[in-house]
């Protein structure tokens, strides 16, 4: 009976051993809230859309950023998507043919949440009650864009409509119980007549109004240091795009052109299997407010890996 007993508390003792990790992990997660921005795997999703939220979840992940356009997007955006995505090689976007509702129910149905979107600034500027009605049943709080169109930063007079234009998208956003964000795509951050665009966003935008999503990637291509703006921004950005590099790699010109950000894409890496010091990157973020860290790694080639890869480092960091 002894041997019995000892033998079934060396056995529980061992599963406990065996939880700690877990444990440990779900401790980190509760501060950090790791996600993914949904354009890491836009193939995936228009081929099994839930399937590929099911492989999210059972990865570890707990929150999503969906991309445009979206049904209650601008003709417009809807048909230059059309041209983008059959170069691209997929479809889908937005819900992928889900209603808000139906959307809302899958992710409850696999502990998710979808906190932020990232859709087309016209949308923003002529649909935002459409925009707010979809959020608040899928529960979105964060509307933002991923870049200002070309013609809106070809000089400063540009950047300074911008300004003006983002100030009232952000009020709008505020009346309808959103809050509007700008993710920068690595352009704005080189001198132009004197000034520095991205530094004007920052500092002529309603800091109450205009929230700022960080992509470690673009960031680091543009020579632009993240942890300086995080530390010098608190408040400011509500969410990183975290993303690694292969090696240091910065753009031949000014960012500007999808040119320069296609050929970076070969350098994107799995969290924790570049050259980015992510542990210090995160760590600034949250000391500086940030809430929500998406993982992305535009079209990977290989999802589930590159999922479960980044996750097995990102849930490992001291933060």
């Amino acid at each position: 009976m002894k041997r019995r007993q000892f033998i079934h508390q060396v056995s529980f003792a061992t599963a406990g051993l065996g939880l700690i990790p877990h444990l440990s992990f779900a401790k980190i997660m509760e501060n950090t809230n790791f996600g993914v921005a949904l354009f890491t795997l836009p193939k995936s999703l228009s081929e099994d859309f839930e399937g590929t939220l099911k492989l999210i979840a059972e990865t570890g992940y707990k929150e999503l950023e969906f991309f445009g356009p979206y049904d209650f997007s601008t003709p417009a955006a809807k048909e230059g998507w059309k041209m983008a995505a059959a170069a691209l090689g997929f479809s889908g976007s937005g819900y992928f043919g889900h209603s808000p509702k139906e959307l809302r129910s899958m992710l409850d149905k696999y502990g998710l949440s979808a906190p932020s979107i990232h859709i087309d600034l016209p949308t923003l500027q002529e649909n935002m009650e459409a925009v707010a009605e979809a959020a608040h049943v899928v529960g979105h709080k964060y509307v933002g864009i991923a870049m200002i169109p070309d013609e809106m930063r070809q000089s400063l007079d540009d950047y300074k409509r911008t300004i003006d234009i983002f100030n009232e998208v952000g009020a709008n956003a505020k009346k309808h119980g959103l809050t509007f964000f700008y993710h920068n795509h690595g352009y704005g951050h080189a001198p132009m007549n004197g000034q520095v665009p991205f530094q004007m966003i920052l500092e002529q935008t309603d800091k109450d109004l205009v929230k700022m999503q960080l992509d470690v990637f673009w960031f680091t291509a543009a020579k632009a240091n993240p942890i300086k703006y995080l530390e010098e921004n608190p408040g400011r950005f509500v969410s990183l795009h975290v993303k690694d590099m292969r090696e240091l790699k910065t753009f031949s010109g000014d960012g500007g052109n999808m040119g320069e950000w296609m050929g970076l894409f070969p350098y994107l890496a799995d969290a924790g299997a570049g050259v980015l010091d992510l542990e210090k990157i995160l760590a600034t973020a949250q000391k500086a407010g940030v809430k929500h860290f998406f993982l992305e790694k535009d079209m990977t080639p290989n999802p589930s890996d590159a999922l479960k890869n980044s996750f097995e480092h990102l849930s490992g960091l001291k933060l």
